[in-house]
């Protein structure tokens, strides 16, 4: 398997990363400082920092450094990459509200265009819980069932593209499943609740299909431990997220709880 670290169009990528990534911190750190001067908000919340932080590192660590040059012999390693950059890294992210920041620091008549964006179509349709189950879950059954993982491994383009999809679609399905952004077209927390439950039993079944067929090129040792940390990692990443889906459904459910005391 090609190590694009050792090639100087690798070399400048990784750099060109470095700088995104660092840019990623500082814009976001400087939205937050810059909506705090305005009086009538509150300050951004630590928490949301330290989300946007460990999310970025966790992207990082899965791109650059000693994670993202091993996984392109080790199967494990690339396992583990999986994890930062299409769980861990998504949900932080998402919980770090982003699109809250920048309505926040945006002016008026800014923060009206991009809410209307919100309400697009074609971002409603990303947005929806089946589409970004497919994009998420069907991808990874593409990529690990088909040629494409090889592929991935011996052309850059590929290897780049994928890596794209891996993050975007993360992100895609940590916020339909949970709403910490604005969100103007809301699905009920039964309905997502019903297709989380599908989506996870998908990436449950995989990890048991790629330690039973590893992926072409991949040895069936570090298939049978990749897949192992894909399934343990994935209930790890899987049970935040179903408790913040709980969470939300719970306090949505306790206005109507002490209304119904009320009235008895």
């Amino acid at each position: 398997m090609t190590n694009y670290g050792m090639h100087g169009s690798g070399m400048r990528l990784e750099w060109f990363l470095i700088v995104m990534l660092i840019l990623a911190i500082g814009i976001y750190t400087g939205l937050g400082i810059f909506s705090k001067q305005k009086t009538h908000l509150k300050p951004w919340p630590l928490f949301r920092y330290v989300c946007w932080w460990f999310g970025i590192i966790a992207m990082g660590a899965a791109l650059i450094g000693p994670v993202a040059g091993k996984a392109h012999t080790d199967f494990t390693v690339h396992m583990i990459g999986h994890l930062f950059l299409g769980m861990l890294a998504p949900l932080l992210i998402a919980l770090a509200a982003p699109i809250t920041l920048i309505l926040r620091a945006l002016p008026v008549h800014a923060a009206r265009r991009l809410s209307m964006l919100l309400k697009n179509r074609l971002i409603r349709l990303f947005r929806h819980p089946i589409t970004a189950s497919l994009l998420n879950i069907g991808g990874l059954w593409l990529l690990y069932t088909t040629g494409l993982y090889e592929l991935m491994q011996q052309h850059m383009l590929v290897h780049v593209l994928v890596h794209f999809h891996v993050f975007a679609a993360g992100y895609l399905f940590t916020i339909s499943m949970i709403y910490i952004d604005p969100a103007p077209h809301r699905f009920s927390h039964m309905y997502r609740a019903i297709v989380l439950v599908c989506a996870l039993s998908g990436h449950a079944i995989l990890s048991k299909y790629i330690y039973a067929n590893p992926p072409v090129g991949v040895p069936k040792d570090q298939a049978e431990t990749g897949a192992m940390l894909m399934y343990y990692g994935g209930d790890v990443m899987d049970g935040i997220l179903i408790f913040i889906l709980c969470l939300h459904w719970y306090h949505a459910a306790r206005p109507k709880q002490r209304m119904a005391i009320s009235t008895s």
